[in-house]
């Protein structure tokens, strides 16, 4: 087996390495750092998050700047704050015995001055978010004209986050004469346009195949239907008593949304997306390592910087809109050679999307059914047994002791017992006697519209036709996003939607029919107008509707002015509504929410889909 000695490191290196309790480099520092030494070349590593890439570049650098000189050398970009701080704090960790070695972290929510400040002492290594790195080169706050090192960290993420021209940019600032390294868990087309543009004959590692998942992690789906995803999270959290998890969400809002439902539904939860101030996410985050939060709940972007090696599981509440950001969800899990599940919620409309994924995972998915109510009951009564049968006794409770044997004196020990789980076990005993969630049995011709419910002719139901489609940049998840915004609604209220080239369709209870039509009298979005009606046959057909869209494009700039939508406005039936319609879909984007990490859990007693009070979670 390789040992780090095996490397090439110098003393220095092996000693830092030796005090972390570092024993055998991983497969990534194994192929990657023997080049970096040896050669000075360009390098492209593809390997999974958790696999050691920051020491497989780190290393070398550290070996390789000269830290007599006060010259910045090395350059390294990574997507997010928490990653940039962490990528720093590790190269200090390697590089403690390097005498004069300065690593100055540079990102946005801090001070621009004091970051200045730090690299004029003489930073031979920089670590930076691309944002702030180029803000304080057109500020000259920064000099990289000489570096001889430059890194791509996440360069895949990078990308997905928009960097592609802040990253030319800085990249222009540099000397040609320098090597490039690129360190990605995924190898889109985007990655590898950048390696060709700005890398010269690089060498290519691999771990594992490209894109492909860690073997450390199972992948799991639960088909569920759509209105039943947030109770379906919560059998899976209460089915496993121990869990301590990251929750991905697709946005921002409906991952603030779930954090907040989970706190008052007594779980030991947090949020960590953007629109956190830097202060909350410290917080947020500094409680998670401590597990002080059990379960995470995150947008793709601010996970970027979660590095915690004892997560058991990561759970997809939404997919992500592209299949590889599955590859960097998973990888959240199974770190460190341990074990981790990455579980997946999905409606009949999602299916789809979990076989396109396992082919760039190269991995199968196993089906399983949502866990049934009473076998989580006899699950939180063991764990509870377990937690009681391992706890140290506290002396201090031999004082209390008579009083409490005068209470159960006439009480046997079974009956004792009886009592004592009795107290955990009726809450949850009482919820899910009452609570009801269908497992969904998969049907043939599932596909990837609608994201909800699979529609049928149901009376409850009604169903419109939208006149915007492909054409106007929607997909139905976009599309799905845009009107539960506007109309207000819970992501669960709009569902089957179905997506063509200048139209589109989606479905709602039929209760929010005059909300829908009332919201869309006369709608405009960016100028023009969009006509929103209800569709008389569900099964009308294309040809039909490409009549009655005009052409698409938001109707084309044109306003339809049929008789039906001359009896709506004449009943008075919009009143003001049109007038102060931006101001109604804007306030919740403006609106201020308050964040797990500086604010208290409701304290009404939650109620599940019976009316039955959701048993409160013991905290760890």
């Amino acid at each position: 087996m390789t040992t780090f000695q095996d490397l090439g490191l110098n003393e220095d290196l092996l000693k830092a390495i030796t005090d972390m309790g570092f024993e055998n480099p991983s497969d990534v520092q194994a192929k990657a750092v023997p080049i970096l030494l040896e050669k000075d070349t360009d390098l492209v590593a593809l390997a999974q998050t958790g696999t050691g890439k920051t020491a497989a570049f780190g290393f070398p650098m550290l070996q390789k700047i000269n830290m007599d000189s006060r010259t910045t050398q090395g350059l390294i970009l990574s997507p997010t704050r928490e990653l940039c701080l962490q990528i720093a704090n590790e190269i200090k960790a390697y590089g403690k015995y390097c005498k004069g070695l300065n690593v100055v972290a540079i990102y946005g929510g801090a001070s621009i001055t004091d970051q200045a400040r730090d690299v004029k002492k003489g930073a031979q290594i920089i670590v930076a978010t691309p944002g702030r790195m180029k803000d304080m080169i057109k500020r000259r706050l920064v000099d990289i004209s000489k570096i001889e090192y430059a890194v791509l960290d996440e360069a895949d993420e990078m990308l997905n986050m928009g960097f592609k021209e802040d990253i030319t940019d800085i990249l222009s600032h540099t000397p040609e004469e320098k090597n490039t390294w690129l360190f990605s868990a995924t190898m889109p087309k985007e990655v590898s346009n950048i390696a060709k543009k700005f890398m010269v004959d690089p060498i290519e590692i691999t771990v594992g195949n490209k894109n492909e998942s860690t073997n450390q992690v199972s992948h799991e789906y639960y088909l569920v239907n759509a209105r039943d995803r947030y109770a379906a999270l919560k059998r899976l959290a209460d089915a496993n008593p121990d869990i301590f998890s990251v929750i991905f969400c697709r946005t921002k809002r409906d991952t603030q949304k779930v954090a907040e439902q989970l706190i008052e539904d007594g779980y030991s939860a947090g949020a960590l997306h953007g629109d956190l101030s830097q202060n909350q996410r410290d917080l947020v985050m500094k409680s998670f390592r401590n597990q002080q939060i059990q379960m995470l709940v995150a947008t793709d972007v601010a996970a970027r910087g979660i590095d915690v090696d004892d997560i058991t599981h990561v759970i997809n509440y939404q997919l992500p809109d592209e299949p590889e950001i599955y590859t960097h969800r998973s990888g959240r899990t199974g770190r460190a050679g341990k074990t981790g599940i990455s579980m997946v919620i999905v409606s009949k409309s999602e299916v789809r999307k979990i076989k396109s994924i396992e082919r760039i995972i190269k991995k199968d998915f196993i089906k399983k059914e949502i866990p049934d109510g009473m076998d989580i009951c006899e699950v939180q009564l063991m764990s509870l047994a377990n937690k009681i049968h391992n706890t140290e006794i506290n002396p201090e409770i031999n004082k209390h002791l008579e009083s409490i044997n005068e209470l159960f004196a006439d009480t046997t020990k079974d009956e004792l017992i009886k009592k004592f789980f009795s107290v955990e076990f009726t809450r949850f005993f009482d919820y899910y006697s009452k609570s009801r969630i269908q497992n969904v049995t998969e049907s043939r011709g599932s596909d990837d519209s609608g994201g909800g419910r699979s529609y049928s002719n149901n009376s409850d139901d009604t169903r419109y036709f939208i006149n915007v489609g492909s054409k106007d940049g929607y997909d139905w998840m976009k599309l799905k996003d845009f009107l539960k915004e506007v109309l207000e609604l819970g992501r669960d209220d709009v569902f089957k939607v179905d997506v063509k080239e200048s139209f589109s369709f989606f479905t709602t209870d039929k209760a929010l029919q005059e909300k829908v039509i009332t919201f869309f009298t006369d709608f405009k979005h960016d100028g023009r107008f969009v006509n929103v009606e209800v569709s008389e046959d569900k099964g009308e057909s294309t040809s039909r509707n490409k009549r009655r869209s005009g052409g698409g494009g938001f109707g084309g700039g044109r306003k339809r002015d049929d008789s039906s939508r001359s009896e709506r406005r004449s009943s008075g039936g919009r009143s003001d509504r049109g007038a102060d319609r931006s101001d109604r879909g804007g306030s919740a984007n403006r609106s201020t929410r308050r964040t797990d990490s500086d604010s208290k859990p409701r304290r009404s007693e939650p109620k599940n889909d019976s009316g039955a009070e959701r048993p409160r979670r013991s905290r760890r």
